[in-house]
Formats: C-alpha cells, structure tokens, sequence
C-alpha cells in the first residue's frame, strides 16, 4: 500500500457505472472500496422490513441504533452485511430502488452514514463513490470524479442488470425509475446531488468499462503518481 493516503471521491447520476468504475480502481490500486449506496439500500431494506415510520423521529433514531453495516469484498462485487445478515442481493431489487432515494434525503439517516463513512478513511487510502462524498462526505478529498451518461443509456444498462439477475421488469419501468431518483437526487434538501467545483466530469455515455477505468487512472496519477506505478 502507498505511503501516501488518498481518498478518491466518485460522485454520480444512478445507473452511471459508479461502482463498477470504483471497485475496479480500488482493486487496482489496492485501496478500499466503500459503496456509499449499498449502505443507503442496506438502510432502505431495514426499514422496509421493519415498517419504520418516516413521520416518527423517535421511530427512526431508535432503528438507526439497530443497524450495523459491514462491507467486505466478495470479489467481483461488494459483500453487503446488515446486522451480519448477508442482504448483497436483496437490496439491489426494484422495490428497494424505488424507496432508496426517499430514505436518502432523511437527514437523520444521511447524518448516522456520513459519520460512519469518515471513519471509513481514518486509516487507509480508499475509494468511495456515491451522491455527496466529494462535496459532503470528502470535501477535501484529493481526487474527486463526477460520473455522467444519458439517461437512456443508463437505462439500458440497468436494465440489462436486472434481467441478468432474474428480475421480471420492463425497460420503461426502468427508465421512470431512473428518471424519479435524478429528480429526487437533485432536488432534495439534504445533501442534493451535484458536481464539485472541483470535480472532474467522466461522461461515460460512449466508453466502454476499461476506457472509463484508465480515464480515473490517469486523474490519480496527477496527485498521486506513486499510486499507480505497479499498474501493468
């Protein structure tokens, strides 16, 4: 690991590439990835399934207290443990997708994350990506990525995700889904999705994976060439 701690912050729309760009640059550089959304969803399923009350602050801060998140490698993709229940699969269905956004801009929720997502970093180089982690979260993070691509495109590819799991949905469904959370993600009070001032736009709409990936690559080398020497 470099002697040099970094904290690369990738921000985005949904259904953008985020996490795959993310967990690729964080394996090659040996970092650790922390998927800010599984987190969000992970909370999103616990209060689905325990019929919290929105409406009831009560209600929330006492299961904000119940909730521990881990996240540990499961190689290709993160493994996402609530309470030490492994619910990896069970939050990237549609229902969840459908509510994420609405628990995402509950700023009791949003406060008890962000506080477990700086300790995150504390010790080592990481790589997060999310809604607000280089103008919240990280606002001084050293590399800060804002992803982008049309909304059809994301569609497409979402849509292709779900069939591949199993999912029964339809491409318009997809799409209005996509189209609410940009809304919802934009418009919301607590910590809306935008671009840092300082952030660097990815439009990924005409990039492949490994053209995406080199593109992040080539912005870590400028603040931190040491990062990326053992990169074949």
């Amino acid at each position: 690991m470099t002697k040099k701690k970094l904290v690369i912050a990738i921000d985005g729309y949904s259904s953008c590439g985020k996490s795959t760009v993310a967990k690729a640059l964080a394996h090659k550089l040996n970092f650790v990835y922390v998927d800010s959304g599984a987190m969000y969803r992970a909370v999103t399923y616990y209060f689905l399934e325990n019929n919290v009350d929105l409406q009831n602050d009560k209600e929330i801060d006492k299961a904000l207290k119940n909730i521990h998140i881990d996240l540990q490698n499961g190689g290709t993709s993160s493994i996402v443990l609530l309470n030490d229940i492994d619910i990896s699969k069970e939050i990237r269905e549609m229902r969840i997708s459908e509510r994420v956004s609405d628990f995402s801009s509950i700023k009791a929720i949003r406060s008890a994350l962000v506080k477990q997502q700086q300790a995150m970093a504390l010790r080592r180089s990481i790589v997060m990506d999310g809604r607000d982690i280089g103008t919240v979260v990280f606002p001084n993070a050293q590399v800060k990525i804002f992803m982008t691509a049309d909304s059809k495109v994301r569609a497409d590819r979402r849509y292709k995700e779900l069939k591949a799991a199993g999912q029964k949905v339809s491409l318009e469904e997809v799409f209005e889904n996509i189209a609410h959370r940009d809304f919802q993600d934009t418009t919301r009070k607590e910590s809306p999705l935008k671009r840092a001032k300082d952030a660097i736009v990815l439009d990924n709409t005409n990039l492949n994976q490994r053209e995406q990936l080199d593109f992040v690559i080539n912005e870590v080398a400028k603040h931190c060439p040491e990062c990326v020497e053992h990169i074949q």
